[in-house]
């Protein structure tokens, strides 16, 4: 072999080899950067949850959560839901008591998806307070859902109470016309923002059809100190 060729296959392997390297601690420095950012973003992802409970439930202090399953319900570990469970928060006071239960739903809105959140009263099974997740709607008209009086007032006591069998809502919640609502278990829509409307009324209805019949026989399993059960130790802890 001649010596230009032997020097061009020793530049060669050098180019490789420097290649390798800086390929390997450029890997190493994004890694080690995705690594570092997952704790405070865990952080910012748990405290931004708790807020949003404890606007959904006034009162609660500590948040929890759980799945429940046709075989019960069990704290949740880590992002996996077991298939044909529901998420749920189970949100506690001071003392230990439940508060209240927060759930998810979500319903195709005039733009796009609208999620929202909702606080759930297990004493009058009624839905007393919603906040939003995401949307997109139209500013000004969708957002109503945020800050109309008379729309937020659907949600100081929503039925959302479960029939004899425990395998359904007694009654599907339905959103209804401007000023036509006369039962519990109906939403007022907002005039002239009625697809938004509907879109959270939708959601509230499948969510709740899915989580209140596998809740309610278990709530045992969630209830806090001095209500019949322990409580599990809070993930804000």
């Amino acid at each position: 072999m001649s010596a230009p060729t032997q020097i061009q296959m020793s530049s060669g392997n050098k180019m490789i080899a420097t290649m390798v390297l800086v390929s390997t601690i450029c890997g190493v420095l994004i890694v080690g950067a995705y690594e570092s950012t997952q704790a405070p973003i865990a952080e910012n992802k748990r405290i931004t949850l708790e807020r949003a409970v404890f606007k959904v439930l006034p009162g609660a202090a500590k948040v929890n959560e759980y799945v429940a399953t046709a075989a019960g319900i069990q704290p949740l570990k880590g992002d996996v839901v077991p298939e044909g469970g529901v998420k749920f928060y189970a949100a506690y006071d001071q003392s230990g008591a439940l508060k209240g239960i927060a759930a998810e739903a979500a319903g195709k809105g005039y733009a796009d998806t609208v999620r929202i959140l909702y606080g759930y009263d297990v004493k009058c099974q009624c839905i007393i307070g919603i906040g939003v997740v995401s949307m997109r709607e139209t500013p000004g008209i969708g957002d109503k859902i945020l800050t109309d009086a008379a729309f937020l007032k659907n949600f100081e006591a929503l039925d959302v109470s479960v029939n004899a069998e425990m395998t359904a809502l007694a009654n599907a919640v339905k959103t209804v016309k401007h000023g036509s609502k006369t039962k519990p278990w109906q939403i007022d829509a907002i005039a002239g923002a009625t697809v938004t409307s509907k879109a959270v009324g939708r959601g509230i209805n499948e969510s709740a059809q899915k989580l209140m019949p596998l809740l309610l026989p278990h709530l045992d399993a969630v209830k806090g100190e001095g209500q019949g059960a322990a409580m599990p130790s809070s993930p804000s802890n």
